[in-house]
């Protein structure tokens, strides 16, 4: 179905950030054919949607959550994000875990939510690979909803890992024990390449020669070791779960080391050393921010941190880490706006800002000519009137919420 999205207050959160106060927006094969300003005739072959009074706004991203892996309306029997048998599970996929009709995918569409990154927890010093998907899919095939897989690796320091190993006796125990399980697992993957490398070198010299008797043996595929070196070759980035300013520290040390692109996830104690964090040009997907102190590493959890990073010049995004359902992912940007950040940063926080993160701002993040058709259509601001009600979701071109 093509539609003709008309008389909405369209706000792009493109380059230019152009908002248009009475625009259409043409939408062809899932995808922004055009957009217009004022009054114009619409082409033959469209549904018109009249959204007079309305505010058209990009479709939201999470850029860290676990939505379709952790099922909490059946217990234990949906926990299926977090691995929790070896300090190193680089080789597992959320992809393969991932229940496209997750009740929290719904709430997620209801909320203004139609993209997500989703992987596994933080139990695991590397807890696997994390993949970005729609929020909404006909077919309720998980492979239908991908944006992109894998899409980044998570890895985790602080209280989570020490504290599942730590329990048992096991390394790591401690934060140097984590950080050490993180420095071996990268050395192991660097010796894996090098081993690659020097058997590609020797088959390419014995075929030269025709001395097909020397092709030397295959090395052994190593699951943990393939999908580590796509992180080293930085095919897919290293997304950190951290939150006491020390394990910022160390996350940034680490990737340093291996020479691997960095997204901080959460850095809850990032208002503390916001200006290293700056000079160090590494973005950070922050929050959840609503989480209580459950833990020592969240006593200084506050919704002053996005504002305090963003003054520093750090690139952020907002999250909700799955504490929040998403059926009310507004109120993390609005908390982070009462706290002191400007309304336009906390929207293009979960809008470009957010795509640019996560790899996917050729198709998402701004209503743009070209882009994927995934757009809100609110009855106010949501950012600016909490109590704004999202009226209709369109992903991919397609109706995927309407409010009745």
């Amino acid at each position: 179905m093509n539609y003709a999205i008309v008389n909405g207050k369209i706000y792009t959160v493109n380059k230019n950030e152009k908002i248009i106060d009475k625009g259409t927006i043409l939408i062809k094969d899932g995808k922004i054919e055009n957009i217009l300003e004022g009054d114009t005739s619409i082409p033959e072959g469209y549904e018109i949607i009249d959204v007079e009074g309305k505010h058209v706004f990009p479709g939201f991203i999470d850029t860290h959550t676990h939505q379709g892996l952790f099922d909490g309306s059946i217990g234990w029997a949906g926990f299926d994000g977090n691995e929790m048998t070896d300090p190193n599970t680089a080789h597992v996929r959320a992809l393969d875990a991932i229940n496209p009709e997750d009740p929290g995918l719904e709430e997620a569409r209801i909320g203004g939510v139609t993209t997500i990154q989703t992987g596994p927890g933080s139990g695991n010093v590397i807890g696997g690979t994390d993949t970005i998907i729609k929020t909404y899919c006909k077919s309720k095939i998980v492979d239908d909803m991908i944006v992109k897989t894998p899409s980044s690796m998570k890895a985790a320091l602080g209280e989570n890992p020490k504290r599942v190993y730590g329990t048992d006796k096991k390394l790591p125990s401690t934060r140097m024990g984590t950080a050490a399980v993180f420095r071996k697992a990268f050395v192991d993957a660097q010796n894996y390449g090098k081993k690659w490398e020097e058997y590609k070198l020797k088959k390419k010299q014995a075929e030269e020669k025709e001395e097909l008797d020397k092709i030397p043996s295959e090395p052994d595929r190593d699951l943990n070791n393939e999908v580590l070196l796509k992180v080293l070759k930085k095919e897919i980035p290293l997304n950190f779960h951290c939150h006491q300013a020390n394990d910022i520290v160390t996350a940034i040390r680490l990737a340093e080391e291996f020479n691997i692109d960095l997204m901080l996830v959460h850095a809850t104690e990032g208002h503390k050393i916001a200006d290293y964090i700056a000079k160090k040009g590494v973005p950070v997907s922050v929050g959840p921010s609503l989480a209580g102190f459950e833990k020592v590493e969240l006593r200084n959890i506050s919704f002053e941190t996005p504002a305090k990073l963003w003054k520093a010049g750090v690139k952020i995004s907002i999250q909700s880490d799955s504490f929040t359902r998403l059926k009310h992912f507004q109120i993390l940007p609005c908390m982070a706006i009462k706290e002191g950040l400007p309304v336009n940063e906390a929207l293009k926080a979960i809008t470009i800002n957010a795509a640019e993160m996560i790899g996917v701002s050729d198709r998402l993040g701004s209503l743009d000519i070209g882009k994927d058709a995934d757009l809100v259509i609110w009855s106010d601001h949501p950012l600016e009137n909490f109590f704004a009600e999202n009226k209709l979701v369109l992903i991919d071109g397609e109706i995927a919420y309407k409010k009745e």
